[in-house]
């Protein structure tokens, strides 16, 4: 086990920043999610980390070492992919062995280790058997396996679960966690679903265009978003925003448009009044869907037009036209609307966020 520290790293393809200065602290012993879409640098860290690829610029210390010139296979670290990457031609057996054998370790000890791993993961029946003859969710377990028989400092996981069905996902993130707390192994995992990143990571670090947008518990990410990328990209449907002007009228903040304003109450909202001052203007106002509801009255709230329902059983997302935006709404599954109703929208001012030009939460100002 050990601390990753990375500190202003940077990596360029030509001239694209794929990660740009970006700098964690990942103590012993947590499980990190590095979150983002296609694209945003999260496995080119990965890569970074694992010696796969040189950094342009910056520091990788793993166990207090820099490591930026180490060669990887002297770094004590596990990867695991997308893919499995386990030899086809290879038993279970000897794909779980092989880093073993590579290491030239005695072939008891080997056996020993193996036959612990695969109990612990449950793979004991399949060691005989040959990569295309196992599930999808089979051939996970085996190459969490082969990275775990190694005894890592550090565990990098790219994408892992990408390749298998939802029943499986769920599955596997139970197991991965489960494994988690057994062994305690520092862990940098990667994705693009977000639901996999809340359930798992203990912090989650948000990547757009190889910056970090944030860092923070999962529940700091989706309650505070730093800005608005991070608003939007967490939560299914995303955070709502609808655009407006921010004014003081002496005694006041308001949040104002043509067709509805409301008070800002900084204490609920925990906004500072030095960050209203500095954002006076254009800002957009973002609530959850969750954190929103239809108005006693179509003449309160936030004017609209239900244009899209979309029953799930266990509640119904509205979608509502308010010029120029479509806002989304979690109601209760047995709510009384249709298409085509002229609507008032209320929300929970504590829960709701205002972000400014630059597209920066005031909250966090």
């Amino acid at each position: 086990m050990a601390e990753v520290i990375l500190r202003s790293l940077v990596k360029r393809f030509g001239s694209v920043p794929a990660v740009d200065n970006v700098s964690l602290q990942i103590p012993d012993g947590e499980f990190l999610v590095l979150l983002g879409p296609s694209g945003c640098g999260k496995s080119t860290i990965l890569r970074l980390i694992a010696g796969l690829e040189d950094a342009t610029s910056g520091e990788i210390v793993i166990d207090g070492d820099l490591v930026n010139f180490v060669d990887p296979t002297r770094r004590n670290l596990a990867m695991v992919f997308q893919n499995y990457a386990l030899y086809p031609h290879m038993t279970v057996y000897k794909n779980v062995a092989f880093p073993l054998e590579t290491a030239k370790m005695s072939r008891d000890s080997v056996k020993e280790a193996v036959s612990r791993v695969a109990d612990m993961l449950e793979i004991t029946e399949f060691l005989q058997r040959l990569p295309e003859q196992l599930s999808g969710g089979q051939r996970q377990r085996v190459a969490l396996a082969r990275a775990i028989v190694r005894q890592p400092k550090v565990f990098l996981m790219d994408e892992p679960l990408s390749n298998l069905d939802a029943k499986l996902r769920l599955q596997t993130r139970i197991e991965l966690m489960s494994l988690h707390e057994r062994l305690g192994i520092t862990t940098l995992y990667v994705t693009h679903d977000q639901v996999e990143a809340m359930t798992m990571g203990q912090r989650i670090a948000v990547l757009h265009e190889g910056k970090l947008q944030q860092l923070g518990t999962p529940a700091e990410v989706y309650d505070v978003p730093a800005n608005k990328f991070v608003a939007t990209f967490m939560g299914a449907p995303p955070m709502n925003l609808i655009d407006g002007e921010l004014q003081n009228n002496g005694t006041e903040w308001v949040f104002t448009r043509s067709d509805y304003r409301f008070v800002i109450d900084r204490v609920q909202m925990n906004i500072g009044e030095e960050a209203l001052s500095s954002s006076k203007g254009t800002v957009s106002l973002g609530v959850r869907p969750e954190d929103m509801r239809l108005a006693s009255s179509k003449s309160e709230g936030i004017p609209g037009v239900i244009r899209f329902l979309e029953p799930i059983g266990s509640d119904l997302f509205v979608t509502i036209d308010v010029d120029p935006h479509s806002l989304q709404v979690r109601l209760p599954p047995k709510t009384q609307v249709a298409t085509g109703d002229k609507v008032g929208i209320e929300f929970d001012y504590p829960k709701a966020h205002i972000f400014n030009v630059d597209e920066e939460n005031l909250q966090l100002l």
